[in-house]
Protein backbone atom coordinates (compact mmCIF):
# COMPACT_ATOMS: atom_id res chain seq x y z
CA UNK A 1 0.00 0.00 0.00
CA UNK A 2 1.10 3.56 -0.67
CA UNK A 3 2.51 5.59 2.21
CA UNK A 4 2.51 9.28 3.08
CA UNK A 5 6.25 9.41 2.42
CA UNK A 6 5.71 8.06 -1.11
CA UNK A 7 3.01 10.65 -1.75
CA UNK A 8 5.23 13.52 -0.60
CA UNK A 9 8.14 12.20 -2.65
CA UNK A 10 5.95 12.10 -5.76
CA UNK A 11 4.73 15.63 -5.10
CA UNK A 12 8.32 16.89 -4.98
CA UNK A 13 8.23 16.52 -8.73
CA UNK A 14 5.33 19.00 -9.03
CA UNK A 15 6.68 22.47 -9.64
CA UNK A 16 4.96 25.79 -9.14
CA UNK A 17 5.15 27.12 -12.72
CA UNK A 18 6.00 30.66 -11.63
CA UNK A 19 8.09 30.13 -8.52
CA UNK A 20 10.02 27.26 -10.16
CA UNK A 21 10.18 25.32 -6.90
CA UNK A 22 8.36 22.15 -5.93
CA UNK A 23 5.15 22.48 -3.96
CA UNK A 24 6.49 20.43 -1.02
CA UNK A 25 9.51 22.71 -0.57
CA UNK A 26 7.16 25.71 -0.75
CA UNK A 27 5.09 24.16 2.07
CA UNK A 28 1.97 24.25 -0.07
CA UNK A 29 1.05 20.62 0.72
CA UNK A 30 -0.97 20.14 3.91
CA UNK A 31 -3.03 17.45 5.64
CA UNK A 32 -1.87 14.42 3.62
CA UNK A 33 -3.81 11.25 4.47
CA UNK A 34 -3.30 7.86 2.82
CA UNK A 35 -5.36 4.73 3.34
CA UNK A 36 -6.94 1.83 1.45
CA UNK A 37 -5.88 3.12 -1.96
CA UNK A 38 -7.20 6.64 -1.36
CA UNK A 39 -5.23 9.84 -0.92
CA UNK A 40 -6.58 13.12 0.43
CA UNK A 41 -4.60 16.31 0.69
CA UNK A 42 -4.92 20.07 0.93
CA UNK A 43 -2.86 22.36 -1.28
CA UNK A 44 -2.50 25.94 -0.06
CA UNK A 45 -1.92 28.32 -2.97
CA UNK A 46 -0.10 31.63 -2.57
CA UNK A 47 -3.14 33.62 -3.70
CA UNK A 48 -6.87 32.95 -4.19
CA UNK A 49 -6.38 34.48 -7.65
CA UNK A 50 -3.80 31.89 -8.72
CA UNK A 51 -3.92 31.78 -12.54
CA UNK A 52 -2.25 28.36 -12.69
CA UNK A 53 -4.44 26.40 -10.30
CA UNK A 54 -5.68 24.07 -13.05
CA UNK A 55 -2.12 23.38 -14.18
CA UNK A 56 -1.02 22.58 -10.63
CA UNK A 57 -4.02 20.30 -10.07
CA UNK A 58 -3.35 18.44 -13.33
CA UNK A 59 0.33 17.93 -12.39
CA UNK A 60 -0.56 16.72 -8.89
CA UNK A 61 -3.02 14.15 -10.17
CA UNK A 62 -0.55 12.97 -12.81
CA UNK A 63 2.20 12.55 -10.19
CA UNK A 64 -0.01 10.61 -7.78
CA UNK A 65 -1.34 8.39 -10.57
CA UNK A 66 2.16 6.94 -10.95
CA UNK A 67 2.13 5.52 -7.40
CA UNK A 68 1.06 1.85 -7.39
CA UNK A 69 -2.04 1.14 -5.36
CA UNK A 70 -3.60 4.61 -5.42
CA UNK A 71 -7.12 4.43 -6.84
CA UNK A 72 -8.59 7.81 -5.86
CA UNK A 73 -7.39 11.31 -5.00
CA UNK A 74 -9.41 13.81 -2.95
CA UNK A 75 -7.69 17.13 -3.66
CA UNK A 76 -8.79 20.37 -2.00
CA UNK A 77 -7.41 23.86 -2.40
CA UNK A 78 -7.07 26.81 -0.06
CA UNK A 79 -5.02 30.01 -0.25
CA UNK A 80 -2.76 31.97 2.10
CA UNK A 81 -1.27 35.14 0.66
CA UNK A 82 2.38 35.53 1.75
CA UNK A 83 3.57 38.72 3.38
CA UNK A 84 6.81 40.09 2.05
CA UNK A 85 8.51 43.27 3.24
CA UNK A 86 11.24 44.40 0.92
CA UNK A 87 12.06 47.72 2.60
CA UNK A 88 13.10 47.06 6.17
CA UNK A 89 13.46 50.75 7.08
CA UNK A 90 9.75 51.37 6.41
CA UNK A 91 6.98 50.36 8.83
CA UNK A 92 4.06 48.20 7.78
CA UNK A 93 0.35 48.57 8.53
CA UNK A 94 -0.90 46.13 11.17
CA UNK A 95 -2.87 43.33 9.54
CA UNK A 96 -2.11 44.39 5.96
CA UNK A 97 0.03 41.82 4.15
CA UNK A 98 0.69 43.72 0.92
CA UNK A 99 0.42 47.34 -0.19
CA UNK A 100 0.10 47.64 -3.96
CA UNK A 101 0.41 51.08 -5.57
CA UNK A 102 -1.42 51.67 -8.85
CA UNK A 103 0.23 54.54 -10.69
CA UNK A 104 0.45 56.28 -14.05
CA UNK A 105 2.72 58.86 -15.58
CA UNK A 106 -0.22 60.99 -16.75
CA UNK A 107 -3.94 61.33 -16.30
CA UNK A 108 -6.58 59.96 -18.62
CA UNK A 109 -5.20 56.44 -18.99
CA UNK A 110 -7.86 54.80 -16.80
CA UNK A 111 -5.69 54.29 -13.73
CA UNK A 112 -8.58 54.54 -11.25
CA UNK A 113 -10.71 52.22 -13.39
CA UNK A 114 -7.91 49.67 -13.25
CA UNK A 115 -7.42 50.14 -9.48
CA UNK A 116 -11.13 49.75 -8.68
CA UNK A 117 -11.62 46.69 -10.87
CA UNK A 118 -8.37 45.16 -9.62
CA UNK A 119 -9.59 45.48 -6.03
CA UNK A 120 -13.06 44.11 -6.80
CA UNK A 121 -11.63 41.24 -8.90
CA UNK A 122 -9.29 40.13 -6.11
CA UNK A 123 -12.17 40.29 -3.62
CA UNK A 124 -14.45 38.29 -5.92
CA UNK A 125 -11.74 35.62 -6.17
CA UNK A 126 -11.60 35.24 -2.41
CA UNK A 127 -8.98 37.68 -1.11
CA UNK A 128 -9.43 40.24 1.67
CA UNK A 129 -8.98 43.60 -0.05
CA UNK A 130 -8.86 47.30 0.82
CA UNK A 131 -8.80 50.28 -1.55
CA UNK A 132 -7.19 53.57 -0.55
CA UNK A 133 -8.04 56.46 -2.85
CA UNK A 134 -4.91 58.60 -2.65
CA UNK A 135 -5.90 60.75 -5.63
CA UNK A 136 -6.85 63.56 -3.26
CA UNK A 137 -7.51 66.21 -5.92
CA UNK A 138 -9.59 63.90 -8.12
CA UNK A 139 -11.15 61.25 -5.85
CA UNK A 140 -13.27 59.24 -8.29
CA UNK A 141 -13.28 55.94 -6.40
CA UNK A 142 -16.61 56.63 -4.58
CA UNK A 143 -18.35 57.33 -7.91
CA UNK A 144 -16.97 54.15 -9.47
CA UNK A 145 -18.00 52.08 -6.44
CA UNK A 146 -21.42 53.71 -6.24
CA UNK A 147 -21.14 54.83 -2.63
CA UNK A 148 -21.65 58.13 -0.84
CA UNK A 149 -21.50 56.69 2.67
CA UNK A 150 -19.28 58.69 4.98
CA UNK A 151 -16.68 56.83 7.05
CA UNK A 152 -17.41 56.64 10.78
CA UNK A 153 -14.91 57.90 13.36
CA UNK A 154 -14.74 55.83 16.53
CA UNK A 155 -12.42 58.37 18.11
CA UNK A 156 -9.83 60.95 17.07
CA UNK A 157 -7.43 58.27 15.89
CA UNK A 158 -9.71 55.55 14.52
CA UNK A 159 -11.72 55.70 11.28
CA UNK A 160 -13.83 52.85 9.95
CA UNK A 161 -13.58 52.41 6.18
CA UNK A 162 -16.67 52.12 3.99
CA UNK A 163 -17.53 48.70 2.59
CA UNK A 164 -18.39 48.54 -1.13
CA UNK A 165 -18.61 45.25 -3.05
CA UNK A 166 -16.82 43.67 -0.12
CA UNK A 167 -13.84 46.03 -0.46
CA UNK A 168 -12.87 48.25 2.48
CA UNK A 169 -12.57 51.75 1.06
CA UNK A 170 -11.43 55.20 2.14
CA UNK A 171 -11.42 58.32 -0.03
CA UNK A 172 -11.34 62.07 0.33
CA UNK A 173 -14.40 61.98 -1.92
CA UNK A 174 -16.30 60.39 0.99
CA UNK A 175 -15.00 62.94 3.52
CA UNK A 176 -15.39 65.97 1.26
CA UNK A 177 -18.37 65.17 -1.01
CA UNK A 178 -19.65 67.48 -3.68
CA UNK A 179 -17.83 69.84 -6.02
CA UNK A 180 -15.87 71.81 -3.44
CA UNK A 181 -12.19 71.65 -4.50
CA UNK A 182 -9.28 70.97 -2.17
CA UNK A 183 -6.62 73.66 -2.39
CA UNK A 184 -3.83 72.04 -0.43
CA UNK A 185 -0.07 72.21 -0.31
CA UNK A 186 2.37 69.34 0.20
CA UNK A 187 2.35 69.18 4.04
CA UNK A 188 -1.45 68.89 4.10
CA UNK A 189 -1.33 66.08 1.55
CA UNK A 190 1.23 64.26 3.68
CA UNK A 191 -1.01 64.65 6.74
CA UNK A 192 -4.09 63.16 5.06
CA UNK A 193 -2.02 60.27 3.69
CA UNK A 194 -0.80 59.52 7.21
CA UNK A 195 -4.39 59.49 8.46
CA UNK A 196 -5.53 57.16 5.67
CA UNK A 197 -2.64 54.80 6.36
CA UNK A 198 -2.49 54.91 10.16
CA UNK A 199 -5.91 55.97 11.45
CA UNK A 200 -8.12 53.80 9.24
CA UNK A 201 -8.93 50.44 10.83
CA UNK A 202 -8.13 48.23 7.85
CA UNK A 203 -8.23 44.97 9.77
CA UNK A 204 -6.79 41.84 8.16
CA UNK A 205 -6.11 42.39 4.46
CA UNK A 206 -4.31 40.33 1.84
CA UNK A 207 -4.01 43.38 -0.41
CA UNK A 208 -4.37 47.11 0.12
CA UNK A 209 -4.67 48.70 -3.33
CA UNK A 210 -3.60 52.36 -3.37
CA UNK A 211 -4.89 54.47 -6.26
CA UNK A 212 -2.23 57.16 -6.64
CA UNK A 213 -2.72 60.46 -8.44
CA UNK A 214 -1.07 60.73 -11.86
CA UNK A 215 2.52 61.90 -12.06
CA UNK A 216 5.37 61.76 -9.59
CA UNK A 217 4.49 64.28 -6.89
CA UNK A 218 3.97 64.75 -3.17
CA UNK A 219 1.43 61.97 -2.58
CA UNK A 220 3.62 59.34 -4.24
CA UNK A 221 6.62 60.34 -2.16
CA UNK A 222 4.56 60.52 1.03
CA UNK A 223 3.30 56.96 0.51
CA UNK A 224 6.74 55.56 -0.32
CA UNK A 225 8.38 57.30 2.65
CA UNK A 226 5.66 56.24 5.11
CA UNK A 227 5.14 52.51 4.56
CA UNK A 228 6.70 49.46 2.97
CA UNK A 229 5.11 49.27 -0.48
CA UNK A 230 5.10 45.68 -1.74
CA UNK A 231 5.06 46.69 -5.38
CA UNK A 232 3.75 49.07 -8.01
CA UNK A 233 1.50 48.51 -11.01
CA UNK A 234 2.01 51.10 -13.75
CA UNK A 235 -0.95 51.80 -16.06
CA UNK A 236 -0.60 53.15 -19.58
CA UNK A 237 -2.36 53.20 -22.93
CA UNK A 238 -0.72 52.25 -26.23
CA UNK A 239 -0.34 55.88 -27.32
CA UNK A 240 3.12 57.40 -27.58
CA UNK A 241 2.17 60.36 -25.36
CA UNK A 242 1.11 58.10 -22.47
CA UNK A 243 4.21 55.95 -22.87
CA UNK A 244 6.50 58.96 -22.67
CA UNK A 245 5.12 59.78 -19.23
CA UNK A 246 4.87 56.23 -17.93
CA UNK A 247 8.62 55.88 -18.34
CA UNK A 248 8.98 58.61 -15.69
CA UNK A 249 6.75 56.66 -13.30
CA UNK A 250 8.83 53.51 -13.80
CA UNK A 251 12.05 55.43 -13.16
CA UNK A 252 10.57 57.06 -10.03
CA UNK A 253 9.76 53.71 -8.43
CA UNK A 254 13.19 52.40 -9.32
CA UNK A 255 14.90 55.38 -7.75
CA UNK A 256 13.05 54.88 -4.46
CA UNK A 257 13.63 51.10 -4.50
CA UNK A 258 10.00 49.99 -4.93
CA UNK A 259 9.48 46.74 -6.82
CA UNK A 260 7.68 47.25 -10.13
CA UNK A 261 5.18 44.44 -10.44
CA UNK A 262 4.60 45.28 -14.07
CA UNK A 263 2.86 47.35 -16.72
CA UNK A 264 -0.83 47.19 -17.65
CA UNK A 265 -1.91 48.43 -21.08
CA UNK A 266 -5.41 49.85 -20.65
CA UNK A 267 -7.74 50.71 -23.54
CA UNK A 268 -5.59 48.35 -25.56
CA UNK A 269 -8.01 47.40 -28.33
CA UNK A 270 -11.68 47.31 -29.32
CA UNK A 271 -13.48 44.14 -30.40
CA UNK A 272 -16.00 45.11 -33.07
CA UNK A 273 -19.40 43.50 -32.29
CA UNK A 274 -20.34 43.52 -35.99
CA UNK A 275 -17.32 42.16 -37.83
CA UNK A 276 -15.77 40.45 -34.77
CA UNK A 277 -12.50 42.09 -35.74
CA UNK A 278 -10.01 43.82 -33.50
CA UNK A 279 -9.51 47.57 -33.83
CA UNK A 280 -6.41 49.17 -32.34
CA UNK A 281 -7.83 52.60 -31.53
CA UNK A 282 -4.72 53.97 -29.82
CA UNK A 283 -2.15 51.70 -31.43
CA UNK A 284 -1.09 48.34 -30.09
CA UNK A 285 1.80 46.57 -28.44
CA UNK A 286 3.67 49.64 -27.24
CA UNK A 287 2.99 48.84 -23.58
CA UNK A 288 4.51 45.38 -23.95
CA UNK A 289 7.51 46.75 -25.83
CA UNK A 290 8.07 49.39 -23.18
CA UNK A 291 7.88 46.77 -20.41
CA UNK A 292 10.41 44.63 -22.24
CA UNK A 293 12.67 47.64 -22.72
CA UNK A 294 12.65 48.35 -18.97
CA UNK A 295 12.90 44.62 -18.21
CA UNK A 296 9.74 44.59 -16.13
CA UNK A 297 6.80 42.18 -16.52
CA UNK A 298 3.91 42.95 -18.85
CA UNK A 299 0.77 42.17 -16.86
CA UNK A 300 -1.72 42.23 -19.70
CA UNK A 301 -4.11 44.20 -21.87
CA UNK A 302 -7.49 45.56 -20.86
CA UNK A 303 -9.80 46.04 -23.79
CA UNK A 304 -12.02 48.99 -24.65
CA UNK A 305 -15.49 47.75 -23.76
CA UNK A 306 -18.63 49.84 -23.19
CA UNK A 307 -19.41 47.81 -20.07
CA UNK A 308 -16.21 48.96 -18.39
CA UNK A 309 -17.15 52.60 -18.99
CA UNK A 310 -20.79 52.06 -18.01
CA UNK A 311 -19.73 50.26 -14.85
CA UNK A 312 -17.50 53.15 -13.82
CA UNK A 313 -20.17 55.76 -14.52
CA UNK A 314 -22.97 53.91 -12.72
CA UNK A 315 -21.03 52.72 -9.70
CA UNK A 316 -21.21 49.06 -10.75
CA UNK A 317 -17.65 47.98 -11.61
CA UNK A 318 -17.55 45.45 -14.41
CA UNK A 319 -15.51 43.14 -12.16
CA UNK A 320 -18.47 42.87 -9.79
CA UNK A 321 -20.39 41.05 -12.53
CA UNK A 322 -18.01 38.10 -12.48
CA UNK A 323 -15.07 36.92 -14.60
CA UNK A 324 -17.22 35.82 -17.55
CA UNK A 325 -19.23 39.05 -17.87
CA UNK A 326 -18.74 41.15 -21.03
CA UNK A 327 -15.68 43.34 -20.58
CA UNK A 328 -14.57 41.56 -17.40
CA UNK A 329 -12.36 38.79 -18.74
CA UNK A 330 -9.37 41.00 -19.49
CA UNK A 331 -9.78 42.72 -16.09
CA UNK A 332 -9.70 39.39 -14.23
CA UNK A 333 -6.71 38.23 -16.30
CA UNK A 334 -4.77 41.30 -15.18
CA UNK A 335 -5.83 40.77 -11.54
CA UNK A 336 -4.56 37.18 -11.64
CA UNK A 337 -1.29 38.34 -13.18
CA UNK A 338 -0.80 40.99 -10.49
CA UNK A 339 -1.51 38.50 -7.68
CA UNK A 340 0.80 35.90 -9.20
CA UNK A 341 3.60 38.40 -9.75
CA UNK A 342 3.31 39.61 -6.14
CA UNK A 343 3.56 36.04 -4.87
CA UNK A 344 6.73 35.56 -6.89
CA UNK A 345 8.20 38.78 -5.49
CA UNK A 346 7.32 37.85 -1.91
CA UNK A 347 8.66 34.30 -2.12
CA UNK A 348 11.95 34.92 -3.88
CA UNK A 349 15.21 34.67 -2.02
CA UNK A 350 15.82 38.40 -2.37
CA UNK A 351 12.87 39.20 -0.11
CA UNK A 352 14.39 39.53 3.40
CA UNK A 353 11.20 38.77 5.34
CA UNK A 354 8.68 36.10 4.36
CA UNK A 355 5.75 35.06 6.49
CA UNK A 356 2.86 32.87 5.39
CA UNK A 357 -0.02 33.05 7.82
Amino acid sequence: MATEAEVLEALRGVMDPELHRDIVALQMVKSVQVGDGAVSLLVVLTTPACPLRETIEKDIRAALAKIPGIRSVDLKFDAAVPEGRRLQDKPSIAGVKNIVAVASGKGGVGKTTVAVNLAVSLKQMGAAVGLLDADVYGPNVPLMLGTTEQPKALDERTILPVLAYGVKTISMGLLNPGDKPLVWRGPMLHSVMQQFLRSVRWGQLDYLIVDLPPGTGDVQLSLIQSVAVSGAVVVTTPSAVALADVRKAVEMFRQVNVEILGVVENMSYFSCPHCQGRIDVFGHGEGRRMAEGFEVPFLGEIEIDPQIRIGGDTGKPVASLGPEAPGARSVYAVARAVAARLSVVNLTASAPVVQIL
